[in-house]
């Protein structure tokens, strides 16, 4: 199948971009917030009449917040390149809980983000970021919640055409809808690249094969149950420094190729990541790829995980060499009065739109 690029149409109207690249027009000043205690961020007001296109009006939506805070006439369906789907969903983690909260707390901290990006010497909001309400999977089990998620991305890609989805979870097992959706809308031809503590391939944990520690292994049985190898998706997975045997069996038996943590301390890491993708490339971000001291707030954290330079190093490399279809960022499990965490996944979030619209 020839590579799919995104096609080049999505431009701001000339109304709403920079005046001349020196600062923001009126219509784009930053809406600055007062200083807070500690404790969680505050809940954003609900935009009203979210312009829904009509094929995903039928599904159920909860709240909408604005990622970056943008004012409505920066962040229409019609003129965005790029969409954020918050996915609050959680029912299967292990250890600490929370990560139902994490896409609000991503989108209430993208209010402080800066616009202008230094690396790319450019204002990435630029291509437009829609942000559909949070999607509500009900009080279903996981199976068929993840059913419902998966109908809902067969869904938004339809409406979407070429623009890059971010979905914010949410627990991991999320990947397990957007990665199938992709994997068939492709043929098989996209590599699943796994930013993860955890290989996250155990046959099934706590009696579910759906548990947020099995969704790399149903990723990569996707496709006739495992059956048909050539429909399955191959994985990339970096940070990995948390397994069972049963785990490093899979990997050996399979198409896998992981950076474990230890071996990212050695130079030549970056280019084995790039070098074993195909060239579409779907990336999964558990944030508890990042060391505990950068990422407190997260379900299952490990030490020794990545920096932020490791990250933003691999995912440059990999959005400037290949066709970046889609990604989501999981796991973040907001912490009372610790803000930080929730900041550096939303920051994780534009840096990813900022490379999408810089090498598109």
């Amino acid at each position: 199948m020839p590579l799919l690029r995104p096609r080049s149409g999505y431009r701001r109207p000339a109304a709403a971009r920079l005046d001349g690249g020196s600062g923001r027009n009126d219509a784009v000043q930053r809406r600055r917030l007062p200083a807070r205690a500690g404790g969680l961020l505050p809940r954003l007001p609900a935009l009203n009449g979210a312009d829904l296109p009509r094929s995903l009006a039928e599904h159920a939506w909860t709240d909408h917040h604005n990622f970056l805070d943008l004012p409505p006439e920066l962040c229409r369906w019609d003129a965005a390149g790029t969409v954020i789907l918050p996915i609050p969903y959680e029912a299967t983690t292990s250890w600490g809980t929370g990560t139902r909260e994490g896409p609000a707390a991503i989108i209430e901290a993208s209010r402080y983000i800066e616009w202008y990006d230094e690396e790319l010497d450019r204002e990435p909001y630029e291509v437009g970021v829609y942000t559909l309400p949070s999607i509500d999977l009900g009080t279903v089990g996981p199976e068929p919640a993840i059913a419902r998620l998966r109908a809902l991305y067969d869904d938004v890609l339809e409406a979407a055409g070429d623009r890059f989805i971010i979905g914010l979870g949410g627990e991991h097992s999320i990947t397990s809808a957007p990665a199938s959706a992709w994997t068939d809308r492709l043929g098989g031809d996209v590599t699943i690249l796994q930013f993860d503590a955890h290989t996250d391939l155990r046959d099934r944990h706590h009696d579910s094969p759906w548990n947020h520690a099995c969704v790399m292994r149903r990723v990569l049985e996707h496709g006739s149950n495992g059956a048909n190898r050539a429909n399955a998706a191959d994985i990339v997975a970096v940070g990995i420094r948390a397994l069972t045997r049963e785990e490093r069996d899979v990997i050996r038996d399979h198409r896998i190729e992981v950076v474990f943590a230890h071996e990212m301390r050695r130079p030549g890491w970056v280019e084995r990541a790039v070098e074993a993708l195909g060239e579409n490339v779907y990336i999964t971000f558990d944030v508890d790829f990042f060391d505990p001291s950068l990422m407190p707030a997260t379900g299952t954290p490990e030490p020794g995980g990545g920096s932020w330079w490791d990250a933003l190093d691999l995912l440059s490399r990999v959005f400037g060499e290949r066709n970046v279809v889609g990604a989501d960022i999981v796991e973040l499990a907001p912490r009372r009065g610790e803000e930080a965490s929730a900041f550096t996944a939303a920051k994780l979030a534009y840096k990813m739109i900022g490379f999408w619209s810089e090498y598109r």
